[in-house]
C-alpha cells in the first residue's frame, strides 16, 4: 500500500501539518479519507502520494474514501491557507464539505428566483466590444478584466453573453454576488437563459440543499453556479469564466478564519484553471480601477441618469424626512409610483444618551451603543443582548434621555404619519430574518401601485424595479464617521449605487440628505463622476501608502483580559518585525461579546510572506495562548476596522 500525505480537517493550529498514512492503491490526490488522529476519527484530504516514510513512526492505515476534491481546488485551498495566514485544514474544509448519506430525493433550493428579462434584439456597440474581448481571453490563456458602467448600462447582458460562449466551449461558469439577498434576481436572469443547468450555492441553503446542488455541479449537470462568496469554491470541472458582480462590495470578505476575499480567490482560481475573471461594478474599487484592464459601458440603455439634489440638513427642520423629500414622496403617493429610501441603521434610534451626565447606553459585552427598537427595548446588533428602555438614566437618575439619530423603524413610523397614502415595505436584517421574507418584500414592492421600499444598504444593491422615480439617502453622513480609510469610498459607492435604482425606465430623482454637503463623496456623486472620484481617491491613497500602493495585514488577538491581549501582541510584534513590513500598533479595538481585542497592523508589499510567517509564529505560540484564553487571527487585506 502506498504512503500518502494527509491533512486532517481539524481547526487547531497546533495540528496544522500533514500526517502520513497508508492508503489503498486507487487513492488519488484530492480524495477525502477517514483517518484516526489520536483518539478521534476525523476526515483528511490526500495532498500527495508515494511519500517517504518518516523515521521512528508507526504508520496507520487510512480508512475508506468518503468524498473527492478536484485537484485544482486542492491547489487553491493550499494557496488560501498560505496567502491568508490560516491553516491548510481550515482552507481545505472550504472545498471538502462534510458529505452525509442521502435521505430522500434531491431538493430544489428554497427561496426561488425572479423572472429574468428576455434577451435583447441587439447589443450596444460597447457591449459587443466587451463580449468580444472576454471571449478572446477565453479562447486564449484567460485573464482578468473590469467591466464598469452606470447602473442600467447592460453589464448583466455582457455576463450572460460571455457565459453562453463559455458553455458553448464545454466549460463552466461561476457567478458571484455579494449577498444572498441578490441571489434570486441573478438566478432568475441566468435560469431564463440556461434553464436547469444553473445551480445555486450560498450559506442560506440547508445542508441537504447544499449537498444536492454540489452533487449536480460536480456531476456536470449544472455547469453554471450562482451564489455568494463561498460559491467561488464550487466543484465545477473545466472552469472557463468567473463573474464577480458588484465587485466593490465588502461582503465578499469572509470575517472568520480563513479570512479570504472571494474577489482575490476568484482571481487565483481563474489563474490556476486558465479561466477569465470578470469584475463588474458601477462604482469599482480603487484597487480594481488601478490594476485591471477596463471594459467600459459609458451610458445607460434607454434612459438618462437621474438628477441628484443635495439637501443640507443644517437648514432643514425636519429629520428624518426633510421638506424636499416629503414633497417628492407625496407626489409619488398621489400619482402612483415607487420610491426607495436608504437609511443604513436599523431600529428606532441610533443611541440613547443622557443629557445630564452624558452617558450613552452601551452593551454590557461589547463597546457598542445600544439601539432602540420598536419593541421599546435596547438591542446590541453584534451579540444579540437586549434590555428594557429605562425610564431614567441608570448612572445619575435623570429622566432627560435623548434619542440620537433615526433608524429604519422610526423612518417607517414617520412615513406612515406624514405620507399615509404610500405603502411602506421595510427591508433590513430584522425583517429579512425569516426564510422567504426578503423575496416576498421585493415582490410586494415590484407589484405595488405606490410604495416606498425602506431599508439599510441592501436596498441599494443590484435590484432592478420598474417605475422607481425617487431614490433618497436619508442620512448620507452615517458612513463618513467610521475610522476607516475606505469610509469616503464606501459612502460614494453607496450613494451612487442607490442613485442607480432610480429612473431606469422613466425620469428619476435622487435626494441626498446630509449635514456635510461639501464632503468629497457627494460633490462627485452629484455629477455621477465615478472616474473623477477614483482619480481623486487614488491620489490620496498613494500619498498615504494605502492599497493599492501597499497591502495591509492585521493580526488581531482577543481574550478575557486586556493586559494579556496587549502583552501577546507586543511579543508578536518583536518576533515579526522585519524591514519588508511597516508595523503599526498594537492598538485596541472595540470589545465584542465580552472579549477584549487589539490589533497589530502591517503595511507591506509582500502580504503572502508576512501572513505565512505570522501563521507559523501563531502555531508555535498556540499552546501558551490557549492557556491564557487568547485567540488570534491573521487578516490579509482587511475590509473593516
Amino acid at each position: 500500500m502506498p504512503l500518502a500525505e494527509v491533512y486532517p480537517l481539524v481547526t487547531a493550529r497546533a495540528l496544522a501539518r500533514p500526517f502520513t498514512y497508508r492508503v489503498a492503491d486507487d487513492v488519488a490526490q484530492g480524495d477525502v479519507v477517514a483517518i484516526q488522529l489520536g483518539a478521534r476519527n476525523v476526515r483528511g484530504v490526500v495532498i500527495d502520494l508515494d511519500v517517504a516514510a518518516p523515521g521512528g513512526v508507526d504508520i496507520s492505515d487510512a480508512g475508506a474514501v468518503v468524498d473527492r476534491v478536484p485537484a485544482p481546488l486542492v491547489e487553491l485551498a493550499l494557496w488560501v491557507a498560505d496567502y491568508y495566514g490560516s491553516t491548510p485544514a481550515r482552507a481545505l474544509a472550504l472545498v471538502a464539505p462534510h458529505a452525509r448519506v442521502r435521505r430522500g430525493p434531491p431538493r430544489e433550493p428554497s427561496g426561488g428566483a425572479f423572472v429574468g428579462e428576455p434577451e435583447p434584439d441587439e447589443l450596444t456597440a460597447e457591449q459587443r466590444d466587451a463580449v468580444t474581448r472576454i471571449v478572446a481571453a477565453l479562447d486564449g490563456t484567460g485573464g482578468h478584466v473590469l467591466l464598469h458602467g452606470p447602473t442600467g448600462s447592460g453589464k448583466t447582458e455582457v455576463y450572460l453573453q460571455a457565459a453562453a460562449a463559455t458553455l458553448e466551449r464545454g466549460r463552466a461558469v461561476i457567478v458571484l454576488v455579494p449577498e444572498i439577498a441578490l441571489t434570486p434576481q441573478t438566478v432568475g436572469r441566468f435560469r431564463a437563459r440556461f434553464g436547469d443547468r444553473v445551480a445555486v450555492l450560498h450559506s442560506g441553503l440547508t445542508e441537504a440543499e447544499r449537498r444536492d446542488e454540489r452533487a449536480r455541479v460536480a456531476s456536470g449537470a449544472a455547469p453554471v453556479v450562482v451564489g455568494a462568496r463561498s460559491a467561488v469554491f464550487a466543484p465545477v470541472a473545466r472552469l472557463g469564466l468567473v463573474v464577480v458582480d458588484e465587485e466593490h462590495d465588502a461582503s465578499f470578505k469572509q470575517e472568520s478564519d480563513p479570512r479570504y476575499d472571494a474577489r482575490t480567490v476568484a482571481a487565483k482560481r481563474a489563474a490556476i484553471e486558465g479561466a477569465v475573471a470578470v469584475y463588474g461594478s458601477a462604482t469599482p474599487r480603487a484597487e480594481s480601477w488601478s490594476r485591471l484592464e477596463r471594459l467600459g459601458l459609458p451610458s445607460r440603455i434607454g434612459a438618462p441618469m437621474p438628477t441628484v439634489k443635495l439637501v443640507d440638513l443644517r437648514r432643514e427642520a425636519g429629520y428624518p424626512l426633510s421638506a424636499p423629500l416629503l414633497a417628492e414622496l407625496s407626489s409619488v403617493a398621489e400619482r402612483g409610483g415607487r420610491a426607495i429610501l436608504l437609511l443604513n441603521r436599523r431600529g428606532m434610534s441610533g443611541a440613547i444618551h443622557c443629557r445630564s451626565c452624558g452617558t450613552t447606553r452601551r452593551c454590557r459585552s461589547c463597546d457598542i451603543a445600544l439601539t432602540l427598537h420598536a419593541d421599546s427595548r435596547l438591542h446590541c446588533h453584534h451579540c444579540g443582548y437586549s434590555t428594557e428602555l429605562p425610564a431614567s438614566c441608570p448612572e445619575c437618575g435623570s429622566v432627560e434621555l435623548a434619542r440620537i439619530g433615526a433608524g429604519t423603524q422610526r423612518l417607517d413610523a414617520e412615513l406612515a404619519r406624514r405620507v399615509p397614502g404610500l405603502e411602506r415595505i421595510r427591508l433590513d436584517a430584522d425583517t429579512a430574518a425569516r426564510p422567504g421574507a426578503l423575496q416576498q418584500a421585493l415582490e410586494r414592492f415590484g407589484a405595488a401601485r405606490s410604495a416606498a421600499l425602506i431599508g439599510t444598504q441592501m436596498v441599494a444593491k443590484g435590484h432592478h424595479f420598474p417605475g422607481v422615480e425617487v431614490a433618497a439617502v436619508v442620512d448620507a453622513d452615517a458612513g463618513l464617521a467610521f475610522p476607516d480609510f475606505r469610509s469616503e469610498e464606501r459612502t460614494f459607492q453607496l450613494v451612487t449605487q442607490l442613485a442607480g435604482r432610480s429612473g431606469r425606465d422613466a425620469p428619476g430623482r435622487v435626494i441626498i440628505q446630509t449635514f456635510q454637503p461639501d464632503a468629497t463623496p457627494f460633490t462627485f456623486a452629484v455629477r455621477h463622476d465615478v472616474a473623477g472620484y477614483l482619480a481623486h481617491e487614488l491620489a490620496r491613497r498613494e500619498e498615504l501608502s494605502y492599497p493599492p500602493f501597499s497591502h495591509l495585514v492585521a493580526l488581531v488577538v482577543s481574550g478575557p483580559d486586556p493586559g494579556d491581549v496587549s502583552r501577546a501582541l507586543k511579543e508578536l510584534r518583536s518576533t515579526l518585525d522585519t524591514p519588508s513590513a511597516r508595523l503599526l500598533g498594537p492598538a485596541p479595538l472595540i470589545r465584542l461579546r465580552g472579549r477584549h481585542r487589539a490589533q497589530l497592523l502591517a503595511k507591506t508589499d509582500s502580504p503572502r510572506a508576512f501572513a505565512s510567517r505570522a501563521a507559523a509564529v501563531l502555531a508555535s505560540a498556540a499552546p501558551a495562548m490557549r492557556r491564557d484564553g487568547l485567540s488570534a487571527v491573521v487578516d490579509v487585506d482587511p475590509q473593516s476596522p
